[in-house]
């Protein structure tokens, strides 16, 4: 299952979708440019989610735009 979550912190776990407890981040890997895919699983009832994350927009190359072509207007 792949959904979008903004607001997810570095803190905050992921609640499972069948049974609301909450989940243990098992793998972390590249997404889209500044995103990353999170896979968690629920120690409960086994269900695994991966889940699209937007990441540090530092550290990502989503940030690569400030040394392209944008110049201040004249």
């Amino acid at each position: 299952m792949t959904s979008p979550q903004q607001f997810l912190t570095d803190i905050e776990r992921a609640r499972c979708s069948r049974c609301q407890t909450r989940m243990m981040l098992e793998r972390v890997s590249p997404g889209p440019v500044g995103f990353e895919q999170r896979l968690f699983e629920c120690p409960r009832c086994d269900q695994v989610e991966l889940r699209l994350i937007a990441s540090d927009p530092f550290n990502s190359k989503a940030a690569g735009w400030l040394a392209g072509e944008l110049r201040a207007p004249n």
